[in-house]
This record gives structure tokens, sequence and C-alpha cells, in this order.
């Protein structure tokens, strides 16, 4: 069967790249993926595969029934949507949409996706059960496409045992994949924060409440929080990325504004940081005759893969691919809302390989230069159905 997967994937190989070009080059934000959701759609529609679409605003569900349908069924998840960036790539198939572009291989998963559809459609009477194809929207974007997909009841009628997700990874040479079992990515919160004084002139500072100082003492403050609060055996990262004052060289602001981000990978050490973050912010504001609004948006939940599924998709993806091209991963303190599936079933999210030194494709997600070496999308497809394929017979 390895092999007809495979002589499969290399037949549709050429339609998943122009898939992933025609998506690359139309991205669409979190949430507003109603043109990549037309295209998911009438792809399915062309293979013959049943969907449902508008789920969760754009989210399209497809179905491929084998024999004895109801035996068991697996569930297979790609997301569709880009970031607020602007591509500086200079490609064919560079977005079109100015300050809108496909920096994490959403385009490659939802392509992907639809090979691995391909595939599976065209040997349905060889397997028993059920395929359940879930295209997601706004993952990057909380409180993620997959909670609402979820909440719709994308994981009813009919109900998948578990699931399996694929991501590409800058960091892995095209034609490898990587696994890890059990905990892989962090919770991610996010945090809004104003702090209130009184503004005034540089010269005079002892006249005015000086809020970029206090923010200094604060994130200062907050470092202690993972570096002295946190278990030294739970990973955690408190970061601040965004900062503004609006003052000028000597006028003081009366607020200044941050944002930032809280991970972790333990729920308890989890809210036991916020209340950590809310006292130590306002201790210090207080201290200084300053006042603070303080917002954590709790954002996705850990990502922990089922040891039992990662062991059995990786041992089949060393059959299909070959022990020397299945690498083990370390955690990784980005998140995914993925990890909602993953904690209402067992799942399985794994790596795909997308670097290539050579033709110079080695930027990382996230950024305006992130591109992928297509010949991995060959990869992705059949990858991803003889997965499919092997967690189905496994479970019979």
């Amino acid at each position: 069967m390895i092999s007809t997967i495979k002589n499969l994937a290399t037949q549709i190989s050429p339609k998943v790249r122009n898939w992933r070009q025609h998506l690359h080059a139309n991205p669409e934000l979190s949430f507003q993926e109603n043109e990549t959701s037309a295209f998911v759609a009438k792809n399915l529609s062309e293979m013959g595969i049943p969907f449902q679409s508008g789920i969760a605003g754009t989210g399209v569900v497809g179905l491929i029934e084998g024999k004895n349908p109801g035996s068991r069924v697996l569930a297979l998840r790609a997301d569709m949507d880009a970031l607020p960036i602007l591509e500086e790539n200079e490609v064919p198939y560079k977005s079109t949409k100015p300050g809108v572009m496909h920096a994490c291989g959403h385009d490659a998963h939802t392509a992907s996706l639809l090979g691995a559809s391909w595939i599976l459609n065209q040997i349905k009477d060889q397997f028993e059960g059920s395929i359940k194809l879930i295209f997601q929207p706004g993952e990057e974007k909380i409180p993620g496409g997959a909670s609402l997909l979820i909440k719709e009841g994308v994981l009813q009628n009919p109900s998948p045992a578990s699931i399996i997700g694929q991501h590409v990874m800058p960091g892995l040479a095209v034609g490898k994949v990587g696994f890890r079992e059990g905990l892989y990515m962090a919770s991610a919160d996010e945090i809004y924060l104003t702090i209130h004084g009184k503004g005034g002139h540089g010269a005079i500072p002892n006249a005015s409440i000086d809020v970029v100082a206090i923010m200094a003492q604060v994130i200062t403050g907050l470092q202690q929080v993972v570096s002295r609060g946190a278990n030294p055996t739970i990973p955690s990262v408190l970061s601040f990325g965004r900062v503004i004052a609006n003052g000028v060289t000597n006028v003081l602001p009366n607020s200044v504004y941050l944002e930032g981000t809280f991970r972790t990978m333990d729920e308890a050490w989890r809210e036991k940081a916020h209340e950590k973050i809310r006292q130590i912010t306002e201790g210090i504001c207080a201290a200084f005759g300053a006042t603070a609004d303080l917002e954590i948006r709790r954002g996705y939940p850990f990502l922990m893969n089922d040891i039992n599924l990662t062991r059995k998709t990786k041992s089949s993806a060393i059959a299909y691919m070959g022990e020397e091209n299945v690498v083990n991963l370390d955690i990784w303190m980005a998140a995914e809302d993925f990890a909602y599936y993953s904690q209402a079933m067992p799942g399985c999210f794994y790596r795909l390989g997308t670097r290539n030194e050579e033709r110079g494709i080695v930027s990382g997600v996230h950024t305006p230069t992130f591109d992928i070496d297509e010949a991995a999308l060959e990869t992705g497809c059949g990858l991803m159905a003889w997965l499919a394929l092997s967690e189905l017979e496994s479970g019979q």
C-alpha cells in the first residue's frame, strides 16, 4: 500500500503545488477566509467528496467513507488563515494582498490536506472506516478556530477516535519529518497593560508621575514571575513585544501602553502566574502613585501529543520515509490551537521539513521572507494519507 500511496502522491503533487501557489497568492486573515473556503469546497466537490461549509463562519469539513464506514473514524486537520505581514519574497506566487501573507505555511497545510483527500478518495474501497477532513479557519487569532469548530460539533456525527495534524517546520530539512510524544507546545496568553500617571515637563519630573520609568520597573519586576516564581522544571516564558509611550524628549506622557505574552505547560502554574503578574504590576504602580489597567486574555491551552497515537504514527512514518528521515523534536514554546483537539481526544501534531539551504529557503515562520521548498508537498500529502490509513487499520 505504501507504493500505491507514493505513486498517487507523485501523480497529484503538481496539482498540490498549484493549489499551494494559488493560496499563497491569495491569503486571507483569520476568520476572513471566504475565498479560501470556497476554493477548498470547489476542489472537494470536483473530487466527489461530500462536505459541509460555513462551520464557524468559513470552516469546511469533508468526509471520506471507506468500507464499513461506522467501524472507525479518524480526523485530519489543516488550518487556512494567513498573517498581517507584508511579503518581501519576489516569487511568481507572491501575495497579491499587500500586508497579508501566508507566513506560517497554512497554504501548504491546506494544499497538502487537499492532496491527501484526493489520494484517500482514490483508495476508499481498500480501507474500512471513515476519514473526516477538517479545513479550519482562524488558527492565528484568539479564541482559535479549533475551539469554535468543536463548539459547533466538528467532533461529532461521526465522532473521530483520534486526530492528526501536520505543520511545516523551516528548521527541518525538506524530506524529513519530526515527532514528539507527550508535552510539545505551550499555552499562550496575551497581556494588555496601560499604566496611568501624570504627565509633565521632562525637566520637572518631581511634578509628574513618570509612567515611562514605572513601566521600566514593571517590565523588570515581572521577569521574576518566571525566574523566581516558576518551578524550574516547568517551561515558562514571559515577554513584552510592544511599548507605546507617545512622549517626546522633554515631555513625560500621561500613560504608557504595553503588550506581551505568557506561555507555559502547566495549567495550575498558569493560573498562579496570572495572579502574580497582576499583583506585581499593581503593586509597583501603586508604590509610585500610578494605576494600572491590566487584561490577561486567555489563549490556547498547551498541546499534548497522545503518547500511544504519536508512537504509532512515528512508526508508520518510518515505514513510509525511512528511519533516517524521521526525527525526534524538542518542546517548543510557540502555541497552536490544535491543542483544543488534543485535549478533547488522542491527537498527534507533527512537523514537515521545508528547509533548503542551497536554495536559500531558510527563513522562519512569521517573517516576511518565509517560504517553503515545495518538494515537501509531495511528502506532505502522501505521508498524511498513509498515516490516516495506518491508524484506521491499527484500530480494527
